[in-house]
């Protein structure tokens, strides 16, 4: 057979990813601040994009009203369609040229509107704290003054340590101390580097086991804990048994535990809440990272006459314009056909970024909405009541990929007369049945762990004293099943927890401290 060389022509079909596809699909399943981050990388870099900062009132917020309403959105910006969806954009339904001819381009008169200008309309800008000078602190300011550790350990120091030697040895000691306040560095070797006898070191770090707070400058927990009982003049001879004995503790085997402290059952009950009330590690309150309050991207209440009301957050929602009166003022003075080029580019992309980010809200409320409705019996009577949803579930209420709908519910968080809640929460697998008769896996572990909660010493469920319950509730659920969501919930087995309840009177609040 003999190798030649021909040509030949082909059709085939093909989803081609185009850039402003990607960076559409990447925008949906951006966190808030993700969004917040790339769309401030591009106002740096695009030099026709400018945030809208229309004042207060002049912008309407898009709003979905009642369980499964859309934010309407059929014109946007310049009068161009946008898409319906991304699957609408992956199927080819939705082209944007973004490549026009500058004679097409309207002209702008530079110190005035653009008429045609894109923009996101959709939130008003909000007002949080006090601008410009003389305004009152706000609480991330008053937190970023709270002393750390060190700083404040280096503020007593002076108090307890005199000589200037033994003090530059102290501010060194203070910044081998780790988060939780222990020393765990190896003293032989430290006084090996510092040059100076180890009996001498350890007599500075029990002389600066006297700062604030009680427990710091200790080797281990054991100390941690005797340093807070001889301040409170509570360290006998039992305690100190207990203190050498955490680790019973820490297994639940207290009649070993009561045995080797010699005590009976009402001192060692004592001596295991004044335990309790001791801090394991000290340091943490002073070098606790600061709480980073969730920003919730749908905003949801009840409106008077019992429906709900499903907005989008304007706070966690960017507002861009496209400053096209910039554009038609540049393009003119270009000099060559490369400069043209890059406004062309920029415009398409800045129109595009646009365009997406309506997109985005567009299709966020509608999934948020579909979610509420569905999950009406959550909203009003509580976590017993979720039903099984699935993402094919509201794809197919939506006229969405599934694709789409788990890209839109990552990491977006939904403030709800229940509280705040990541949209990912809602959907819940069907256990205990088939049809109606199943079960949200969620509601099941609410279930579990209300059983448990109201326990009493002399009446501990077994794993399989809670299949049973639930079955006489209507639950059909397997002991394996049980067990699984007892231990992802952290919930001790039966033999523990009535160990536990027998030995702290029937309390499971507190638990004792992990050595």
């Amino acid at each position: 057979m003999a190798v030649t060389q021909r040509l030949e022509l082909r059709q085939s079909q093909s989803l081609v990813m185009t850039p402003q596809l990607r960076q559409a699909i990447q925008l949906l399943q951006y966190s808030s601040l993700e969004l917040n981050a790339f769309v401030d990388q591009q106002l740096a870099e695009n030099p026709l994009l400018e945030r809208d900062e229309a004042p207060d009132g002049e912008a309407e917020p898009r709003e979905a009203e009642g369980a499964g309403a859309e934010a309407s959105g059929d014109d946007f910006g310049d009068g161009e369609p946008v898409p319906d969806s991304l699957d609408q954009l992956a199927s080819g339904e939705f082209s944007e040229d973004s490549n026009r001819p500058l004679d097409s381009e309207p002209a702008y008169d530079d110190n005035s509107p653009s008429e045609g200008e894109s923009s996101i309309d959709w939130g008003r800008r909000g007002a949080g704290g006090q601008d410009g000078e003389g305004g009152e602190r706000s609480i991330e300011e008053a937190a970023d003054e709270t002393p750390d550790l060190r700083s404040h350990l280096l503020q007593q120091m002076p108090v307890e340590i005199s000589a200037p030697a033994e003090r530059m040895i102290a501010a060194y000691l203070i910044d081998q101390v780790d988060p939780s306040g222990y020393l765990t560095v190896d003293m032989a070797a430290l006084a090996e580097q510092l040059g100076l006898p180890e009996e001498r070191l350890e007599a500075l770090r029990l002389r600066l086991q006297c700062l604030e707070p009680t427990g710091v400058f200790a080797r281990d927990l054991a100390e941690c804990l005797a340093l807070q009982l001889k301040e409170r003049n509570r360290f006998d001879p039992c305690m100190a048994a207990l203190l050498d004995n955490l680790a019973l503790l820490a297994e639940g085997k207290l009649a070993q535990l009561r045995a080797l402290c010699q005590v009976d059952d009402d001192d060692f009950a004592e001596m295991l809440g004044e335990i309790r009330a001791l801090d394991p590690k000290p340091g943490l309150q002073f070098d606790l990272p600061p709480a980073e309050a969730i920003i919730p991207d749908v905003l949801m209440r009840a409106r008077p006459d019992g429906s709900w009301l499903i907005e989008l957050n304007p706070d966690a929602m960017p507002r861009l314009l496209v400053n096209r009166g910039y554009y038609a003022a540049v393009v003119s003075r270009c000099r060559d056909r490369a400069e043209r080029n890059y406004l062309t580019e920029q415009l398409g992309a800045a129109s595009w970024l646009v365009k997406s980010l309506h997109q985005r809200a567009t299709t966020i409320i509608k999934v948020a909405s579909d979610i509420v409705r569905q999950q009406e019996e959550f909203f009003r009577k509580g976590v017993a009541h979720m039903r099984p949803l699935t993402l094919r579930d509201v794809a197919e209420e939506v006229s969405l990929h599934e694709s789409t709908v788990s890209r839109v519910t990552a990491n977006k968080f939904i403030a709800t007369p229940r509280g705040i809640f990541e949209l990912k929460y809602f959907f819940s697998t069907a256990v205990g049945g088939d049809g109606e008769d199943a079960h949200a896996a969620e509601s099941i572990r609410h279930r579990i762990r209300s059983l448990i909660e109201a326990e009493t010493a002399d009446r501990v469920l077994s794993d399989d004293a809670l299949v049973k319950q639930l079955r006489q509730e209507g639950i059909a659920v397997a002991r394996r099943t049980v067990a699984k969501y007892r231990e992802t919930m952290r919930i001790p087995s039966s033999v523990e927890r009535r160990r536990l309840k027998a030995a702290r009177g029937g309390d499971l609040g507190a638990t004792a401290p992990n050595p």
